[in-house]
């Protein structure tokens, strides 16, 4: 089994059942991502500070899975040093997009992975395009 089906399989047992199908490869979008946020340095941190890890996840983001949690009647909740977990920073990018993202639309977990839920193409477009070519 691979680490990513493990991580789907962690993330659903938390809480994350929807409409998301566990079938669904993310591993692609995950790997070129990890590669434009941080290389692959699970210490990174960026020059605000606020973002770490190899997705460069942000305190908005932890608080916003422990929502999602929350909402979902489970008990578990990441901390900030979770971050620095490469596993469980996965998990958070894939509860995440079963929240917000339940038909896996590629362009859209790549697109609000840097701009936020309210992105704009125009403002996401660099990001996206740097995305895009790492999948390739």
């Amino acid at each position: 089994m691979c680490m990513l089906t493990m991580l789907v399989q962690t993330a659903m047992a938390a809480g994350t059942k929807g409409k998301q199908s566990s079938r669904f490869d993310w591993n692609p979008v995950i790997d070129a991502i990890i590669e434009v946020e941080s290389e692959g340095n699970a210490k990174a941190v960026d020059k605000s500070g606020k973002s770490c890890g190899i997705l460069q996840i942000t305190p908005v983001l932890v608080k916003e899975c422990n929502r999602i949690l929350k909402l979902r009647k489970s008990t578990r909740r990441y901390t900030m040093s979770d971050r620095f977990s490469a596993g469980k920073s996965k998990e958070m990018f894939l509860l995440y997009q079963s929240f917000y993202n339940p038909h896996n639309s590629v362009e859209q977990a790549i697109r609000s992975w840097n701009g936020g839920m309210r992105y704009t193409k125009r403002g996401t477009q660099r990001y996206f395009e740097k995305v895009m070519s790492k999948m390739k």
